[in-house]
């Protein structure tokens, strides 16, 4: 070998950075290997449209990675190396076509307000709801910290019926299982509050009526209105730059433009990685694969790990409908006919309805471009005005549901098949939406980007057809069954090889949970 470590990482996402950041810590000598040009991920700022305008690549939020157990080991040391937040008080709304709107704000006497206006009795709900949420939250939050071993759910199981009895654990139980639409019914009755709620479903793949969906809109909600949103000063790579400048600085070594063709094995052990290049890197303890499971199995073990049943079920993970991404350098915020103070927010969705919702997701999986997609408008320089020149801003814009493989379009205006020629058209249907609610956003525009789900995928293989959260989270594919059945610690067949990433137990977000808990079992 020409070189070796005692660690290798294949990619260099959030999750890998914070498993080598906490390797690094320990004393290992780390080297991590990326085929993109800068490291990230998911997790890049960059100056898309016109200069000076700093856009989000695809991860804006960075509420669950401030929340996380990584940044609570690691938190001011990362701050050292530079991380910084930028707080937001109004953290999410979305608008109708009535001309009304709810949103989110962490001033709880301002969220009720809004919520007296649609309904007295989801007020009084909403404040039943948060009374509840620090002991609930409590729960929530341990099980997504720990690892899915088998002796590990069940001490968590035993601690949750000793602190709170049979009928209020069963009651967690059913809201971790139970769909959108069927929480949100039986707790709302405004269809404005459950619409607002129920987009943050679409986030995870969770269409309304996707059975364990119910816990993301809950968790946003509350959660939002608890502690409010944070996103990243200057952009959210200000965590990328700080794991890096930490591994670098404890002697870890980051490479970018340095694409893994395969692992190297001996005797069913990993032994280290060759490079596109044909450099081969040793790795003494082990080698940590930030990777689709389809991609680890079919690319970095040549289509075969030694295990059939593992091979299969690696490449059966499902991956959820992908995602279009629009980036505009605008003039000025869009003038929203609401109400102006919805320039404040982080969020705005423009998901009118669950049903519309469902119909979006039903039309994406079907391969056809949804007549009327979910969109989510972030407008980060609401908040962080340092993304942009004086007086001007920067709109990100998600598109979802969007079919990798498109097979036709559901409004049946687009003919092409093909994304280079369909993106910019599906993106004028998108703007388009967004200027039912704040007409003259074209005339606002400076300069636009706009990145169809291959453009994210050619980017980034772990975002198989757009996929940005790296697989679905339905119940057949998540907790203990994430990536598959056995593998919710992402290991594999193969000794001193382990699989890290949002298609690791505890999934998507930027909480860094794989990797962290990862880094722990491999170094304490």
């Amino acid at each position: 070998m020409q070189d070796d470590y005692d660690a290798v990482l294949i990619g260099a996402g959030h999750n890998s950075l914070a498993c080598a950041a906490h390797l690094v810590a320990k004393g290992w000598r780390v080297g991590v290997f990326e085929q993109a040009a800068v490291a990230g991920g998911a997790i890049k700022t960059l100056e898309l449209t016109a200069p000076g305008f700093r856009h989000d690549w695809a991860a804006m939020n960075l509420n669950l990675f401030a929340g996380s157990a990584f940044c609570k080991t690691y938190g001011e040391r990362l701050q050292q190396y530079g991380l910084a937040y930028a707080p937001a008080t109004h953290c999410f709304a979305s608008v109708f076509e009535d001309g009304k709107w709810f949103g989110v704000s962490t001033d709880v006497g301002d969220t009720v307000a809004r919520l007296e206006a649609l309904s007295p009795a989801d007020a009084k709900t909403w404040r039943s709801l948060l009374a509840e949420f620090p002991g609930e939250a409590e729960h929530v939050f341990s099980l997504l910290r720990n690892s899915l071993k088998m002796h590990v759910l069940l001490r968590f199981e035993i601690r949750i019926l000793m602190r709170r009895g049979m009928s209020r654990t069963a009651a967690l139980a059913r809201l971790l299982v139970s769909s959108p639409r069927a929480w949100l019914s039986e707790n709302f009755e405004s269809e404005h509050v459950r619409a607002t709620l129920g987009a943050w479903g679409m986030h995870l793949d969770f269409a309304p009526d996707v059975a364990g969906g119910a816990v993301f809109p809950w968790l946003e909600a509350m959660a939002n209105q608890s502690f409010g949103m944070v996103i990243g000063k200057g952009g959210a790579d200000t965590v990328v730059r700080a794991m890096c400048a930490m591994i670098e600085a404890g002697g870890g070594q980051i490479h970018c433009n340095a694409r893994v063709r395969r692992v190297l094995r001996e005797g069913g052990k990993a032994t280290g990685v060759e490079l596109e290049n044909g450099r081969r890197i040793g790795a003494r303890k082990c080698v940590i694969a930030n990777s689709a499971p389809g991609n680890l199995v079919d690319g970095l073990l040549d289509g075969n790990s030694g295990d059939a049943g593992f091979d299969r079920a690696m490449r059966g993970f499902a991956h959820a409908p992908g995602t279009m991404m629009i980036h505009l350098a605008l003039n000025a915020l869009p003038d929203w006919t609401a109400s102006a103070d919805l320039k404040k927010f982080a969020y705005v969705h423009i998901a009118p309805s669950l049903d519309q919702m469902a119909r979006a997701y039903a039309q994406a999986v079907a391969g056809l471009l949804p007549d009327e997609p979910v969109i989510v408008v972030g407008q980060p320089t609401a908040i962080d005005p340092t993304r942009a020149p004086d007086g001007k801003h920067v709109l990100w814009v998600q598109v979802r549901m969007a079919p990798a493989e498109i097979r036709g379009d559901a409004a049946g205006e687009i003919t092409e098949r093909d994304w280079a020629a369909v993106k910019e058209r599906f993106a004028d249907r998108a703007i388009a939406l967004i200027e039912r609610h704040a007409p003259g956003l074209r005339d606002r525009i400076i300069a636009r980007a706009v990145v169809s789900p291959l453009d994210l995928e050619a980017d980034n293989p772990n975002l198989v057809g757009g996929d940005q959260i790296c697989g679905s989270h339905h119940l057949s594919q998540h907790f203990m069954f994430r990536p598959a059945f056995g593998r919710a610690s992402g290991s594999t067949p193969l000794t001193g090889l382990h699989l890290t990433g949002a298609a690791v137990w505890p999934g998507a977000g930027l909480g860094a949970g794989s990797g962290y808990l990862l880094g722990r079992q491999l170094a304490g």
